[in-house]
C-alpha cells in the first residue's frame, strides 16, 4: 500500500478528475451521470462537486448535449411526441439536467 501511495496510484482526487474528464469527453456523459458514478466508486461528496464543477466549467453542457442529439437523432423531427420523448430520455440517461433538456428540445416544463 505504501508503494502504491508513493507512486500516486491511490489518489482519489486524481482518479476522480481523470474519470470525470474521460467520461465527459469520450462517452458524452453529463454532470448528473458522472456524479452518480463517482458516488458509487466511493469518492467523497465534496470532491465530487469540485471535480464535476471543474469538468463542466470548461465544457458548455448545452453544446455537448446538442452535439449528442445531432449525432444520435440526425434526421428526426422533434415535432413527433414519440421522438421527443426518446430524445429527452436519451439525454436524461446520459446525465444532463432537466433544464438543459427542456431548453434544447423546447419542451415545456408544465407538460412533465
Amino acid at each position: 500500500m505504501e508503494k502504491l501511495c508513493s507512486l500516486n496510484y491511490l489518489n482519489d482526487e486524481t482518479f476522480a478528475r481523470n474519470w470525470a474528464r474521460s467520461r465527459a469527453e469520450t462517452r458524452g456523459y453529463g454532470p448528473n451521470r458522472i456524479e452518480q458514478e463517482l458516488r458509487t466508486k466511493g469518492i467523497a461528496p465534496a470532491l465530487i462537486r469540485e471535480v464535476v464543477g471543474e469538468t463542466f466549467g470548461q465544457v458548455d453542457e448545452w453544446k455537448k448535449a446538442k452535439s449528442l442529439l445531432e449525432k444520435r437523432f440526425k434526421s428526426k423531427q422533434f415535432a413527433d411526441p414519440k421522438i421527443l420523448r426518446r430524445a429527452a430520455g436519451f439525454l436524461q440517461r446520459r446525465g444532463y439536467s432537466n433544464k438543459v433538456i427542456f431548453d434544447l428540445l423546447k419542451y415545456p416544463l408544465e407538460d412533465d
